[in-house]
């Protein structure tokens, strides 16, 4: 009676990874371009650095022009979400009413430039002087005078929000239609109202689909503040730099510097702000494992118990 012999361990594979001289060519390039950018934007007099250092800090530049900033932004991306959801709802709702309402508004808004807009409401006092409430043809209840009132900070936020409104209408509807309908089904078989349903099953779901978006729309509503010097508003900051100091001490470019530096500074921080939002909505989304899984099926697999 004879054996087989067992049969021979195949050679190993001796992998060389694959080798890319042009990525480092390039790169060398990429690297020397820069460095010369760099080396001429510092020695170039016309930047005037010394000017830019010294106002980069200025209290005014801070506690009017980024706080100023900041709050144009907060305020009317919380207004234009706001009236977003509406517009959304008015725009899956059964009501034909509704949907040409919203509809209609959404062409308007989203069909003329911003800046159109911004300076249309900075006219309204011009075009309506006095509002009066009252009994047609009788006496007066009330009566405001516009043209005496400095309400120009509210009319800039009012300009962007009705603006943005109309796209975070259609962001929100992406996200909520996004959500399959056998979601919905299934929560109204287990006896949720439709608030609930879209409370605990729809919205949580269409977050995946809203924040990415809407950082973005964020991002971009903190740049289109520089335009509400059409409303006239010119506390933001780029009319305390570019349009105060600027034409004061007859230097626009290091003041025009120290404005992109702060909105860059800003917008860097938003960024981090969406990033962890993403990353917290989009838990149970991806399919990747994580380190603990990993281990928990390296073990599985090898026959160990897991704790």
């Amino acid at each position: 009676m004879t054996t087989e012999a067992p049969p021979a361990t195949p050679a190993a594979i001796d992998a060389v990874p694959l080798r890319h001289p042009w990525r480092w060519v390039a790169a060398a390039v990429i690297v020397v371009l820069v460095g010369l950018f760099l080396y001429g934007v510092a020695t170039n007099d016309a930047y005037r650095w010394n000017i830019y250092g010294e106002y980069l800090f200025n209290e005014r530049v801070l506690k009017v022009g980024v706080l100023n900033t900041l709050q144009l932004t907060v305020y009317s991306m919380v207004l234009a979400i706001v009236l977003g959801v509406v517009l959304a709802v008015m725009r899956l709702s059964p009501n034909p009413v509704f949907r040409w309402v919203s509809w209609v508004y959404l062409w308007i808004f989203r069909g003329t430039p911003i800046y159109v807009q911004l300076v249309f409401w900075g006219l309204l006092p011009t075009i309506y002087k006095n509002v009066q409430l009252g009994v047609p043809f009788g006496p007066s209840f009330f009566h405001l005078d516009l043209q005496a009132l400095s309400i120009f900070f509210l009319l800039a936020i009012l300009g962007l929000a009705l603006n943005e409104a109309a796209y975070m209408a259609e962001i929100i509807r992406a996200g909520i239609t996004s959500v399959p309908e056998g979601q919905t089904e299934a929560s109204i078989a287990l006896g949720m109202s439709w608030l609930m349903t879209m409370r605990r099953t729809v919205l949580p779901q269409a977050m995946r689909v809203i924040i990415p978006p809407t950082g973005n729309e964020v991002i971009s509503m903190l740049k289109t503040t520089s335009l509400v010097t059409a409303v006239p508003f010119t506390l933001d900051l780029y009319g305390i730099t570019s349009r105060e100091i600027a034409a004061r001490i007859f230097e626009p470019v290091p003041l025009l510097l120290v404005a992109a530096t702060w909105y860059l500074v800003i917008t860097s921080v938003l960024m981090v702000g969406q990033y962890y939002l993403e990353r917290y909505f989009s838990r149970g989304a991806s399919r990747k494992l994580t380190t603990k899984q990993l281990e928990a099926l390296a073990k599985a697999q090898m026959g160990e118990p897991h704790p």
